[in-house]
């Protein structure tokens, strides 16, 4: 059987895979067995196992796993298929062999409906006992075809050649988890070396250019300046002058007000203004690294200066006022030292990790050191306060109109449901004259929460809806977290008016707190500071939009798509498809009341006329070419055609079991010739970067939502 030298690497790899699990006495039992697969129903793995014993001795040898694992990597399809169908026939025959693979058995209703019980539970899909009627009968009833109450080989043969994605690749899990490792790819170029790349982030890498040379300008001239001065001087004063720019340029990026207003003209074709969060946190670590330098080299000079002069100490030069350095009462060594470490803790409190690891507030409070860091770098250096002066005006004037508007709209959350995987749905009754585009964003303020923090979050219903405003919040920190479990917990609720000891007014709000937890509704105040633009605005000047969700990333596409659907008749030449990936099935709750709305309405008009295709992936279920699932997934077609509705969310649109294949969803986008196409994408940071990799390689423009 092993005869070429990949067959000899085979032996090679899978004799160690069966050493490490085996152990010392080079068997492998069930639980061993159950371990190394990873499968979560026990069903498959003692199928397997017994399949794999062959001499039913209850462990597995090392010959006995070569002969079943070149059976199902090197055998034919017949040979694979019949191994599925030893699986499926849990009352048969353990034959499993290359030369004498047996036809006789067959498979019962009953051990059909224990097979696909099981896949449920390795796909995690929850369905009533009644949905599994369903689809174990609609299965069998299809693979029966001549109705003798039981399915042959052949049968369940011909089924399978019904589905040609799965004969194409069928996987075996088992053999699948002692494959031995690919071979190296070839090497590609770099996708930053690509034209592609350099064709869709084109106003991005023009402005970090520009922003490069302004740089080494400001450096190179402030350097100049002091060219009789010693090295240590001309490099100090040379960040210095960068720091001047940067701790001011820093600001500019967050001006939301102003950036929103800026999305609305030529400006933003020029100006990466999409990205100006991404951009805010690349000058953030610039400033970070000249201070360290800035620092560093002024440190030196001070040792320099400490040898030359007997009167002075370096610990002075450092940590005193009296050598006279620095503007204001020589106190530059003092607040550069404490600029310094202010940095690095709003630096280290910025980083990913701190953000999303449920400590936001964290990030959130030590960001507010900026007031003290101007006031510092105003006293440190004695230029600082003529860069800070136009953009420190315009930011006090964004946080004035902020603190305004966000306080004469005081508001209520009037209704609140609390979804799967702690997210809470917001209704909040709408001010007057508060516009906004789908898409934005505002940043709400709970006082019964947290008094005095703001936090940010998509508006989800569309603009036409009059009367109230969406929010939908994921429990990922602490303020999410308590806001999540204060509705939780109606009997945490109070009343606007502070309690009294009265018995009439205790009981009063006992009562309001009763209704609130049956019927869902209250009248807890909050304040709205806001909206504020997204790439999304983009999405009425394209001809195809692709929207990407990633689980609650699909919060600003269903403000888009309500809205879309509200001012269809307006929009002409629109296509667009969405794309929704999760995790498992009870995220589809979030918004399938909504996505049910769509499809009827899109039902109603002409197959010509329809603008909206609509595709969900759910990645914990097995993929159709995983033996595990294939059943399962087969039965779900089977019902879905016949039911017109997918068992999994209710849709019409069947729910793709696995992680989408970019490759062949964008092949497919860019041979339906639609228009231009623009991606729009709202999800993890790892998936975004896949997605606009594929995006470069088709030539698709890629927005994300980002704020």
């Amino acid at each position: 059987i092993i005869g070429s030298h990949d067959d000899a690497k085979w032996l090679e790899w899978v004799s160690k895979q069966f050493e490490s699990i085996a152990g010392e006495d080079k068997e492998i039992d069930l639980e061993e067995f159950r371990t190394a697969l990873q499968v979560k129903e026990s069903f498959f793995a003692e199928r397997f196992f017994a399949l794999f014993d062959t001499d039913g001795s209850g462990t597995i040898s090392l010959d006995e796993l070569l002969k079943a694992l070149n059976l199902l990597i090197h055998g034919d399809e017949t040979d694979k298929l019949q191994f599925l169908f030893q699986v499926y026939d849990v009352d048969g025959k353990n034959i499993l062999t290359r030369y004498s693979v047996a036809r006789s058995g067959s498979i019962e209703l009953e051990e059909l409906r224990t097979v696909l019980k099981s896949c449920l539970g390795e796909s995690a899909i929850s369905l009533p006992e009644e949905k599994l009627d369903d689809l174990t009968l609609a299965l069998f009833e299809s693979a029966d075809a001549d109705h003798s109450g039981s399915i042959t080989f052949e049968e369940l043969k011909e089924e399978l050649e019904r589905f040609p994605e799965v004969m194409e690749n069928l996987t075996i899990s088992a053999a699948n988890w002692l494959k031995p490792p690919t071979c190296h790819k070839k090497k590609r170029t770099p996708r930053y070396l690509t034209p592609a790349y350099w064709q869709n982030n084109r106003s991005k890498l023009i402005f970090l250019g520009s922003y490069t040379c302004v740089n080494i300008l400001l450096f190179t001239f402030a350097a100049l300046k002091h060219a009789g001065s010693s090295c240590w001087i001309m490099v100090a004063k040379g960040c210095g002058q960068c720091l001047n720019f940067n701790c001011t340029f820093v600001v500019v990026l967050m001006l939301r007000r102003c950036l929103m207003w800026l999305r609305a003209t030529w400006v933003a074709r020029v100006l990466p203004l999409d990205q100006n969060v991404v951009l805010h946190q690349l000058v953030g670590y610039a400033v970070a690294a000249l201070a360290v330098v800035h620092t560093g080299a002024h440190m030196m000079n001070f040792g320099k200066l400490a040898q030359l002069k007997e009167n002075y100490h370096l610990w002075e030069y450092l940590l005193t006022t009296r050598p006279g350095i620095g503007w204001i009462k020589g106190s530059a060594s003092i607040t550069g030292i404490v600029l310094q470490l202010l940095i690095g803790l709003m630096l280290v409190c910025s980083s990913t990790f701190v953000r999303k690891s449920g400590h936001f507030e964290v990030f959130y409070w030590t960001h507010l050191s900026y007031i003290s860091i101007w006031a510092l770098l105003v006293i440190h250096g004695p230029n600082f306060w003529k860069w800070f002066v136009a953009p420190g005006l315009l930011f006090l004037m964004e946080k004035i109109i902020g603190i305004a508007v966000s306080r004469t709209r005081g508001l209520y959350i009037v209704e609140i449901t609390l979804l799967p995987y702690k997210v809470t749905h917001l209704v909040i009754k709408r001010p007057p004259f508060f516009r906004y585009k789908p898409g934005d964003y505002v940043y709400l303020n709970v006082p019964a929460i947290a008094k005095y923090e703001w936090h940010p979050f998509t508006i989800s219903s569309a603009p036409e809806q009059p009367d109230s405003i969406w929010l939908h919040v994921r429990s990922l920190g602490q303020w999410t977290n308590r806001l999540y479990e204060y509705f939780q917990h109606p009997e945490l609720l109070r009343c606007e008016a502070k309690l009294s000891t009265r018995n009439r007014r205790y009981k009063r709000c006992q009562k309001w707190a009763q209704v609130c937890k049956s019927q869902g509704w209250c009248n807890v105040k909050c304040y709205i500071d806001g909206p504020y633009g997204t790439p999304t605005r983009r999405i009425f000047t394209s001809e195809h939009a692709v929207l990407i969700g990633a689980g609650i990333g699909i919060t600003p596409f269903a403000s888009i798509l309500q809205s879309i659907m509200y001012r269809w008749s307006k929009v002409c030449c629109f296509q667009v498809d969405f794309i929704w990936i999760n995790r498992d099935q009870k995220s589809f709750e979030w918004f399938v009341s909504l996505l049910t709305k769509l499809e009827m309405e899109q039902t109603e008009e002409e197959a010509e006329g329809r603008f909206l295709e609509m595709h969900m992936y759910m990645t914990s279920a097995l993929s159709k070419n995983d033996m595990k699932a294939i059943g399962l997934q087969m039965a779900l077609d089977l019902l879905a055609k016949k039911e017109n509705r997918d068992s999994i969310t209710g849709l019409k649109t069947r729910t793709q079991p696995g992680r989408p294949d970019w490759t062949k969803v964008f092949q497919k986008v860019a041979t339906e010739n639609r228009g231009k196409v623009q991606v729009f994408f709202c999800g993890s940071p790892a998936l975004a970067k896949l997605v606009k990799a594929h995006c470069e390689r088709f030539n698709f423009r890629f927005f994300k939502e980002n704020f």
